[in-house]
């Protein structure tokens, strides 16, 4: 049943996650590798990336469950000795159980050890989405912030402060869950037959590690559902390095203008430095460079932030299974 509950609780996440990526499927951003600006994405897209990531936690969870149940009534050291198999089979039935084809007095905890990896996978998601959000509400940054009700306190000392208490929490929660993982694993290797190592741990792993999931996957949902984006400053962000996440549409559009890689990158490169440096526009750098073989209108063209967005229905297709253009067209 509490693997139930954490099923519904993904669908909860899954819910907000779907409604605010199609909220702002494109609106547009900037995407970062090694938190350095990369190339334009839209937050959209962020969120069905998460999305798809829930999707295959829902599908981890509930293999996890059908591993995990299983039964045993098979007596000291799972010989049938002095209970017939019928009886364990009746049982199994009664429970909605599977039978454990060979058990000793207890099932093998290979099968516990796997329900525990798999929670604390379904607690990476949520610390992933979660530090996502905590590095967008920098002040710095500020693309978007956790809901903030009115009264609330950021800090006991400083009022203006706006801190990420939830997504922070979701953290600490992420790390809880996963340090079940390393007891459910020692707990695979019983003496024999069987020992009551296992015992005391999976008495304290079990529920807290259940209820620290459940707690995490509602809390993650609520702070999805009613996070505040500002499109606004992510458009200023993305226009803050002066046209540099263009930087690969220059690339290839000088090698196809027949100039060699190399070269191309070397000089994309030293107009991109110059950006760096804080001395001007890249686009104005380009043109002013007799070593660009492109038109000022073909690097004009290059610098369309559209280009970027041109496949975003179908990757929402991909991740959603639905028309896009049709579900825009009934919101309408």
């Amino acid at each position: 049943r509490a693997t139930d509950l954490l099923m519904e609780d993904v669908d909860m996440v899954l819910g907000a996650l779907k409604r605010r990526a199609y909220e702002h499927r494109l609106t547009p951003t900037v995407g970062r590798s090694h938190a350095i600006h990369a190339e334009p994405t839209t937050f959209g897209l962020k969120l069905a990336g998460h999305y798809a990531e829930f999707q295959r936690a829902k599908e981890r969870l509930a293999m996890a469950r059908f591993e995990i149940a299983t039964c045993a009534v098979s007596g000291a050291v799972g010989t049938f000795a002095n209970v017939a198999p019928e009886v364990e089979a009746y049982v199994a039935d009664k429970m909605g159980l599977a039978i454990e084809p060979v058990s000793t007095q207890v099932i093998p905890r290979d099968r516990h050890a796997a329900y525990f990896a798999a929670l604390a996978v379904v607690a990476s998601s949520i610390e992933r989405l979660a530090i996502e959000i905590r590095h967008l509400q920098r002040t710095e940054v500020l693309e978007a912030e956790e809901p903030f009700d009115p009264g609330q306190k950021g800090s006991s000392a400083m009022p203006h402060k706006r801190n990420p208490i939830l997504t922070e929490n979701l953290t600490g929660l992420a790390r809880l869950v996963r340090s079940a993982v390393v007891p459910a694993m020692e707990n695979v290797a019983l003496w024999h037959e069987r020992d009551i190592s296992h015992s005391s741990v999976e008495r304290g792993i079990c529920p807290d590690a259940c209820v620290h999931l459940d707690f995490a996957l509602r809390r993650l949902a609520g702070v999805i559902e009613r996070l505040v984006v500002y499109p606004e400053n992510m458009a200023k962000n993305l226009d803050r390095l002066g046209g540099l996440v263009h930087s690969q549409r220059v690339l290839l559009g000088l090698t196809q203008k027949g100039l060699s890689r190399e070269a191309s990158y070397a000089a994309v490169q030293r107009n991109a430095m110059k950006v760096w440096r804080g001395e001007g526009a890249f686009l104005d750098f380009l043109k002013a460079d007799p070593e660009i073989t492109l038109s000022d209108a073909e690097l004009e063209d290059l610098f369309d932030l559209g280009y970027h967005f041109k496949n975003v229905d179908v990757i929402f297709a991909r991740v959603f299974g639905e028309d896009v253009h049709a579900k825009a067209l009934a919101a309408e």
